[in-house]
């Protein structure tokens, strides 16, 4: 595993060590580039049919910075709402990244509960709301990366713990369009930390798990997606700087207002799959 930073990246990252880097997603087929905005949950079938890559993004955390506002929401009001007095408190890096109705499943297995699963999921809708609807950013060129990588025939998901509703606040709020949205709770299994739901988004985008790139940024979310056997890039940001991420395959220091080294990240490790599948399909016959 591999750490890097906008000011300090190594050449894992930064893509010059290929004779075809460029600044683009420009090893994928380019006919796909003036296919209209997908609808949310559906994937566009030029874009991935017998797809050699495909990229799957968590949004909380990487897509936008509501961690923190979630992380200040858990530890000052749900929380102390929630557990008895006098039980211990978890650390927030045991359910971060986990669908919220788990969340609550874990706090009943492993704490002491004041509340039912009803009044516990009533007030996360609540604070989802307010962070969702009015305070959180998205990445600084998010929407035009993901639509560069889309345009170049990359098929792209959204694979996330929240529940679509809060998913759609976001993607209307910042104009972003995927090739396919997979929230945890419409998967039939149980969502992150383990890995059935990135496994059913990437080959329901047409690809394999070993062509598949993840990027995560909770331990729950980064054990997930490198289960599946997905190339994990992890960002470390300020709300995780002392989360586990070693099982991910890389950790690129996260600069939100200037997020390149996470694009170059996403772009080499693109490529080198490409080429890895290229290679392979050369060398078969």
């Amino acid at each position: 595993m591999s750490e890097s930073s906008d000011s300090d990246a190594p050449e894992a990252t930064d893509g010059t060590d290929s004779p075809q880097a460029t600044d683009s997603a420009d090893t994928t087929d380019s006919s796909t580039a003036d296919r209209p905005d997908s609808a949310p949950g559906t994937v566009q079938t030029q874009a991935s049919a017998d797809a050699s890559v495909v990229v799957c993004f968590d949004m909380d955390g990487v897509l936008v910075d509501s961690e923190d506002y979630w992380h200040a929401a858990e530890r000052e009001e749900i929380l102390p709402r929630v557990l008895t007095d006098g039980s211990p408190t978890p650390d927030l890096d045991e359910v971060t990244g986990m669908y919220y109705g788990e969340i609550y499943d874990y706090l009943a297995e492993h704490y002491e509960v004041a509340v039912d699963k009803d009044e516990f999921m009533a007030l996360y809708e609540e604070t989802a709301e307010s962070i969702y609807g009015e305070r959180v950013n998205l990445l600084d060129g998010a929407a035009e990366f993901v639509d560069e990588l889309r345009d170049a025939g990359v098929p792209v998901a959204l694979v996330s713990s929240s529940p679509r509703d809060w998913i759609e606040v976001v993607l209307d709020r910042f104009d972003l369009a995927f090739d396919l949205v997979a929230p945890a709770e419409e998967f039939d299994g149980p969502g992150k930390p383990e890995p059935g739901l990135y496994e059913e988004a990437i080959r329901d985008l047409g690809g394999t798990v070993t062509s598949a790139v993840a990027v995560e940024d909770s331990e729950n979310g980064v054990r997930a997606a490198a289960r599946s056997g997905a190339y994990t890039i992890a960002v470390r940001d300020d709300h995780n700087v002392d989360s586990d991420l070693s099982a991910a395959d890389e950790v690129v220091v996260l600069d939100r207002a200037d997020p390149e080294a996470l694009f170059r990240a996403v772009r080499h490790s693109t490529r080198t799959i490409r080429e890895s599948v290229s290679g392979s399909s050369g060398n078969s016959g």
